[in-house]
């Protein structure tokens, strides 16, 4: 996990997300906190639980955006999950302990593609022996067992000049075209579909693992041109050098010491127990909620995983539900609540220009693949801010997801004669140009309310 300061953490996040400063310092925070905590003695490090955190906020405001990019700022085990998806034991639906052993199948994933990294240049060269072995068998091989020692010996000889300038060629790529018959070991298993209540996915885990040792590995001789033979070979050589034992110890380690977990949508879970209708389990979703995020033991086919210090981020609109309809035992795990502001016309401008990944230059990019130069004025920008905000005002408010309509509804044109175009043609997006494909809509708003 990289020791990020707060002030790092936002300024990253601040290249996507515009606005939502205590969300961010809020999670910056956290996130440092996790590497505190890995400095503290080891007999109070255990001691120290994470401090988990509720975003509260709109629609479009940043809160899934805020999950993600904190994800790849971590470099730890981080899992993003719908609490709608939930529910309660003895319902049809996925159960919460699923959650963990999602994570803990990530970070083994994670913590096997960098022993991968490390036993790369072992794995290559062993790929490479194996390969040039197809190209030219060793005297060892069954037509040279019949020779005498002595010519045998020769036949070593001249093998070894030739194998070496075989390597020269296969190295200057030289060899790329040619097509060589290796043998591939692999592993078939039925499918198997399991329809059960619940349980399903503790189930269908162990029966893959029966499976796997039933039936066993077989090889198969495949024909390739030499690049491809030589990544499929250098795959097969690096998981025979990975030790999955230590693999596995690494990877639970590092879910129960830095593992992240982003529950979604935790206002649908929200709701007093209403003892009737669909939303009969609600309640019970949160009670199943609860060890995990309080600190239990979930078993997993990579061993016993400990949640006590796993970061939990929870968020939600709560349009209906407030955050104190959820469980007081729920509420009290979660100590740090953030509110995310609404977005408005000056938040939209910046939206649209500032981050990375902006949108206008997304579509500018888009549409230089067809050779069409686009240029943006500054009124076009506050015009389509402009309408964005007051298409929200009017209807229902999807924050900052509105700009994606008005922007496909004002490049819908343009996106669809761009092939016929003249190459090296220049488009100017002005406010006229927005207002022309906008104006008959927003008009009407009847039509506006399907169409934006």
């Amino acid at each position: 996990m990289k020791n990020f300061t707060p002030r790092e953490i936002v300024s990253e996040l601040d290249k996507y997300i515009i606005g939502q400063s205590d969300a961010k310092r809020a999670v910056a925070i956290a996130l440092r906190n996790r590497w505190r905590r890995q400095q503290v003695r080891p007999d109070l490090r255990d001691e120290i639980a994470p401090k988990n955190i509720i975003m509260i906020g709109p629609t479009g405001v940043g809160k899934t955006e805020i999950s993600r990019r904190l994800a790849k700022l971590a470099e730890a085990p981080f899992v993003k999950v719908e609490a709608s998806k939930f529910t309660e034991v003895g319902y049809v639906g996925r159960d919460v302990e699923s959650i963990i052993r999602d994570l803990t199948e990530l970070s083994v994933k994670m913590v096997k593609d960098e022993e991968k990294v490390k036993v790369q240049a072992k794995a290559e060269e062993f790929a490479e022996e194996r390969l040039l072995d197809c190209l030219l068998p060793p005297a060892t091989a069954s037509p040279y067992e019949e020779l005498d020692e002595e010519r045998r010996e020769g036949e070593r000889d001249l093998q070894k000049k030739t194998r070496d300038k075989l390597r020269k060629l296969l190295r200057a790529g030289k060899l790329a075209e040619r097509v060589v018959e290796i043998e591939t070991s692999e592993q078939k298993t039925p499918v198997i579909e399991i329809l059960s209540a619940s349980g399903a996915d503790d189930m269908d885990m162990n029966l893959k693992d029966m499976f796997s040792n039933i039936f066993p590995r077989k090889s198969k001789q495949r024909k390739l041109k030499v690049p491809e033979a030589l990544v499929l070979l250098t795959q097969e050589e690096a998981a025979r050098l990975i030790d999955m034992d230590v693999v596995m110890k690494k990877a639970v380690e590092r879910v129960e010491q830095s593992g992240i977990v982003f529950i979604d949508e935790i206002d649908k879970i929200a709701g007093r127990q209403s003892g009737q209708g669909p939303d009969v389990s609600r309640e019970g979703v949160q009670r199943d909620l609860l060890p995990i995020v309080e600190g239990s033991t979930v078993n997993t086919k990579y061993g016993m995983v400990k949640t006590d210090h796993i970061l939990f981020v929870a968020s939600g609109a709560f349009h209906v539900a407030k955050p104190s309809d959820l469980i007081p035992e729920f509420q009290g795990r979660f100590p740090i609540r953030v509110e995310l502001t609404t977005l408005g016309e000056k938040e939209f401008v910046r939206i649209l220009k500032e981050p990375k990944n902006a949108l206008l230059k997304q579509y500018k990019e888009l549409l230089e693949t067809e050779d069409i130069t686009i240029e943006y004025t500054d009124d076009a920008v506050a015009e389509m801010a402009r309408i964005a905000t007051l298409v929200n005002e009017r209807m229902e408010n999807i924050g900052a997801r509105r700009l994606h309509t008005v922007m496909e509804r004002v490049f819908d044109e343009v996106s669809f004669k761009a092939p016929d175009m003249e190459d090296g043609e220049k488009v100017v997006i002005d406010k006229e140009y927005v207002t022309s494909r906008l104006a008959d809509i927003l008009e009407d708003e009847d039509l506006s309310r399907y169409i934006l």
